[in-house]
């Protein structure tokens, strides 16, 4: 089963971790925020998109039921599973008539609450596929699926902000058809990057008896602003359980899936940073303007050129602003390459936006920064030929 996302909505702080408790029993459950009153879940609802919202019927601002009726009419895709001290049947009405799924009566045990969960999704993903407009094969061919692999041969290139921040920017047009790998499988962390806290990554996944397939590499993936990320470990130690031979089914399993899957590798090669170059159809290679990036790139372009991989590579100058010295055009006499695409600086925005666990390209889209991004984006489209 595909993970259920969840927002939980209660103003006490104490009531909130008791019942995070219980959802977390069931690996189906991906508690993708909390909020403590009505105003907060419109908010959290209209940034992430998930698709229950388990809310507590007493909250200040605006209480459940009237948070419930506002979500009902704005954001009808979303399901609204109500939760009371109150039993009486005029509160249960009441809800009905909001739009509320499900109603439930504290205190609630781990089995009646994942039940409950897990039914009304079912009932939701059944509406929503039957409501599915058939998209033509010609439209959905996995031929035209591709990998893009984000490269960089010296940490502190901004490959994995960039990674990021691309695949939701892909995911605004090709939404829920974006897949995210993060092979940093020592000291990944896109999930933080995507606000996620993830109790199933590619360590257990490459523990999986059998070969992997659509439908078990889905268990693993958590969803993000139309983004499927599938995590590095949790601990550094289980890298080891990642081997070359997986990724790469994993990244073929992932090409079926979605139009695109952007893959962030550490900076160095290994057998699992190679196997992530030769699988791409688009190499990103990442540089900034200083001269020990520049010359590990060097490096890292003549191991591309043994790979026979060059003509897959593109260019791409991080922090191109506000760094005084080096001009690009000398970056490219010196690399014997052509820049395709310039992300500018702006270290308050991406920082910002790294504390919060929210791309800058959904943070502020209008920022020079996620302009940088779309136009990566952009070399990606019409490189989609390579």
């Amino acid at each position: 089963m595909k993970k259920i996302k969840l927002l939980l909505a209660d103003d006490n702080e104490y009531t909130r971790t008791s019942i995070r408790q219980l959802l977390e029993l069931d690996d189906a459950v991906d508690i993708v925020d909390e909020a403590c009153n009505g105003l907060e879940v419109m908010e959290k609802v209209e940034a992430l998109n998930p698709e229950i919202v388990l809310m507590d019927v007493n909250m200040p601002i605006m209480d459940g039921i009237e948070t419930t009726r506002e979500l009902t009419i704005k954001y009808p895709q979303v399901a609204v599973v109500l939760i009371s001290i109150n039993d009486e049947i005029q509160n249960f009405r009441q809800a009905m008539l909001a739009g509320a799924k499900e109603y439930l009566v504290k205190p609630l045990s781990a089995e009646e609450l994942n039940q409950a969960i897990r039914q009304v999704t079912e009932i939701i993903r059944e509406a929503s596929d039957n409501q599915q407009v058939e998209v033509p094969p010609s439209l959905n061919r996995a031929e035209n699926h591709k990998i893009v692999t984000v490269f960089g041969t010296k940490g502190g290139v901004g490959k994995s902000v960039v990674c990021t921040n691309l695949a939701v920017c892909a995911a605004q047009k090709y939404r829920g058809k974006v897949g995210l790998i993060d092979l940093d499988v020592q000291f990944g962390d896109l999930s933080i990057m995507m606000n996620v806290n993830p109790r199933m990554t590619i360590a257990e996944l490459m523990q999986e008896g059998e070969k992997p397939s659509p439908d078990i590499l889905e268990n693993y993936l958590y969803e993000r602003n139309g983004v499927h990320l599938l995590s590095a470990p949790n601990k550094p130690e289980l890298s080891e359980l990642v081997v070359a031979r997986g990724v790469k089914e994993i990244l073929n399993i992932s090409r079926s899936m979605f139009t695109y899957t952007f893959v962030d590798t550490p900076s160095f090669v290994d057998e699992i940073t190679l196997t992530a170059l030769e699988e791409a159809d688009i190499i990103l290679l990442m540089i900034s303007l200083d001269l020990p990036t520049i010359k590990n790139v060097k490096k890292g372009i003549d191991i591309l050129r043994t790979l026979q991989l060059l003509s897959r590579t593109r260019l791409i100058l991080n922090r191109s602003s506000g760094i005084a010295g080096l001009e690009p055009r000398d970056v490219e006499r010196v690399l014997d390459m052509k820049i395709k695409a310039e992300v500018p600086s702006d270290g308050k925005l991406v920082v910002s936006s790294l504390n919060q666990g929210i791309p800058f390209v959904k943070m502020n889209p209008k920022a020079a920064v996620s302009k940088g991004i779309e136009a990566v984006f952009q070399v990606i489209e019409n490189g989609r030929d390579v």
